[in-house]
């Protein structure tokens, strides 16, 4: 069978023991794969968030960021574990092409995760459809969750300070 021409697969989820907070992306952008490095591109402000935040800035190499991120409890993935996208934009995502990951199975497998954090539009958008949609296995009692404006450079419509503000509701689950 022919492999789709802009299929993006997610990274394995990036969860520690005792991870309380998980964030999500839709998926990998171009630069992200590249680099085999969750949120890659450049002008992500995700990984500079994470430094004012929770001490796990783009200064460090990725692993010490995650391991930083794990010993604060909180962990990283993707809504989708496949889709095909032309280029980086999520908007871009073919929505025939979208195969969730398997969140259910994951907070089975962490039960410590209580907060599920949406980074941006389209995962909240992507999450409803996926996870708590019509028809949908129920969403773990106990498990919250959190919209946050997207942290990619796409989202050019909020000033950063207002993006990080808003960040800091993290704060509040970790």
């Amino acid at each position: 069978m022919r492999r789709p021409e802009h299929l993006v697969e997610s990274f394995p989820p990036q969860v520690g023991t005792g991870c309380r907070v998980l964030i999500l992306g839709t998926a990998p952008s171009l630069a992200s794969l590249a680099l085999r490095q969750s949120y890659g591109h450049a002008q992500n402000l995700f990984w500079p968030f994470m430094g004012e935040l929770l001490d796990a800035g783009p200064e460090l190499d990725y692993a010490e960021r995650i391991r930083r991120l794990h010993a604060r409890g909180v962990g990283i993935w993707d809504v989708f574990a496949a889709c095909e996208r032309p280029g980086s934009l999520d908007s871009r995502i073919v929505r025939a092409s979208e195969v969730p990951n398997d969140l259910h199975g994951l907070i089975a497998r962490h039960p410590t995760i209580r907060t599920i954090v949406l980074n941006g539009g389209k995962t909240q958008q992507a999450f409803r459809r996926h996870f708590r949609g019509a028809g949908r296995v129920p969403w773990p009692a106990g498990v919250d969750v959190l919209d946050l404006p997207s942290t990619s450079p796409a989202n050019a419509s909020m000033p950063r300070a207002l993006k990080l503000e808003r960040w800091r509701a993290l704060l509040d689950h970790v």
